[in-house]
């Protein structure tokens, strides 16, 4: 096997560094060793990891090659999470029978159906003029309510909020290091009592679960609704067999507990950018004040897409896309991989190439004006295991950010940090801070900013 050059570290040394600075330690890697590399970042023992980063070598993995590659099994970290069922667990048929059941939900009618009450929610938020609210904090709150209220269709009541409650305590856990550290190293994984942190965990889990299980039952005996749930209910596969509660269960988790988070991180971003770029969030403004006001026109506005197209871009949500494991020896970028090689398309490095991206790390939204190769720009992954939400993810940040807009002026309490590295929130990265911002008024139907007493 012919393997691209890479670190030198020892491999223990190599791990440390892709937990702790993994979009620094990546960013020194291509610099030293170019489009590919080689990391020991599974151990001494195991198969080596390589990073792919060039639009070519992306578009092999994704599709020419793809027949010769397998599910990198690195997603075990999410199986107490989401379920051996998910969607993220599954290769070969069962994937795409998964897949091909569940893209309906996510795309296309459904998709608009929720628009207007992504619009209303959005708007229902409350804040008086001369309040400081916490970007991140917010975002997080608006977004769960979203995805409870899009995904299960659940009004506010005991079962909505018994659900909101428990999946921000369980959200809020898992994102701290030292909790979420025992996802990763399954001796810990010791149920040693309800005081004990993964016997709190299956606790938890398992109050979520009978809330879940529940609505389960009770929609299948109700009418048929326009939810993403209802139309889980509904999908046949070819042989004509519907989810089993058990599938419905581990889609819907993965769906709230991927889907959730990253969107309210995306939507962080963008709010850390427009106010380090005043000019940046004027002209976006002005392209809100002047749209039609309707869900279906807000989503295809271009320079709202540019804005949250580049913060993903700067900083994509997840740094890796899908590892691929070599089941049959292949020749990529003049190397050779055996079987048991992990490949892995890089979103983090693909993003930040300068022949695609001038000033990379700039901040420009101009740039998506115009289209991008999706070997470019792959902020959500590619090929057959790109992220099935992707649609819903853009599709929400785009009508919250523009019903924030258009209802609130804000201004910084304080200048948004330079970005010297992102801050890691569990799986994801967000702003550096916490970025506050205060309520200035409410902008009236034209866009103009309200007077106001408070």
């Amino acid at each position: 096997m012919k393997l691209p050059a890479g670190s030198t570290l020892p491999p223990l040394a190599q791990t440390l560094q892709i937990i702790a600075n993994p979009t620094g330690f990546l960013a020194d890697c291509a610099e030293r060793y170019g489009d590919c590399f080689t990391l020991r970042v599974l151990g001494a023992d195991s198969p080596p990891v390589v990073f792919f980063s060039h639009p070519d070598d992306l578009q092999a993995i994704f599709t020419t090659l793809a027949d010769r590659l397998a599910l990198g099994k690195v997603t075990h970290v999410f199986r107490p999470l989401t379920g051996d069922q998910s969607l993220i667990m599954q290769d070969g048929a069962q994937h795409q029978r998964q897949r091909q059941l569940l893209m309906p939900a996510l795309h296309g009618e459904s998709l608009r159906n929720c628009g207007e009450l992504i619009c209303q929610m959005t708007q229902q938020t409350c804040w008086p003029t001369g309040r400081t609210i916490s970007v991140q904090a917010q975002m997080l709150e608006i977004s769960l309510d979203v995805i409870l209220r899009v995904l299960f269709g659940l009004q506010p009541g005991q079962r909505y909020f018994q659900l909101k409650v428990l999946l921000h305590r369980l959200l809020e856990r898992i994102n701290s290091p030292l909790y979420s550290v025992q996802f990763f190293l399954p001796p810990l994984q010791q149920d040693l009592g309800r005081l004990s942190p993964w016997g709190g965990f299956l606790r938890l889990r398992a109050e979520i679960d009978a809330l879940i299980y529940a609505e389960i039952r009770e929609r299948r005996a109700a009418p048929p609704g326009e939810d993403i749930l209802a139309m889980l209910l509904a999908a046949r596969d070819l042989a004509g067999q519907p989810l089993s509660d058990l599938e419905l269960r581990d889609q819907l988790m993965t769906l709230l507990l991927l889907g959730h988070e990253t969107t309210a991180s995306g939507l962080s971003w963008v709010f850390y950018w427009l106010h380090r770029h005043p000019e940046i969030l004027a002209r976006l403004q002005a392209e809100l004040e002047s749209a039609d006001p309707s869900p279906a026109a807000l989503a295809q506005l271009p320079y709202l897409s540019a804005v949250c197209k580049e913060a993903l871009r700067i900083y994509p949500i997840a740094l890796i896309a899908q590892p691929r494991c070599v089941k049959q020896s292949l020749t990529l970028a003049g190397y050779e991989f055996d079987p048991g090689a992990v490949l892995i398309p890089c979103i983090y490095l693909a993003h930040r190439r300068p022949e695609a991206y001038p000033d990379p790390q700039q901040f420009r939204p101009e740039r998506f004006l115009e289209a991008k190769s999706p070997y470019e720009y792959l902020p959500f992954g590619g090929g057959s295991r790109s992220c099935i939400g992707m649609a819903l993810a853009l599709f929400e940040m785009k009508l919250i950010l523009a019903s924030l807009l258009r209802q609130y002026e804000f201004c910084p309490t304080q200048p948004p940090p330079p970005l010297s590295r992102p801050a890691r929130r569990g799986i994801t990265f967000v702003p550096p801070g916490d970025l506050k911002l205060r309520v200035m008024g409410q902008r009236r139907a034209t866009g103009r900013l309200a007077k106001s007493a408070g």
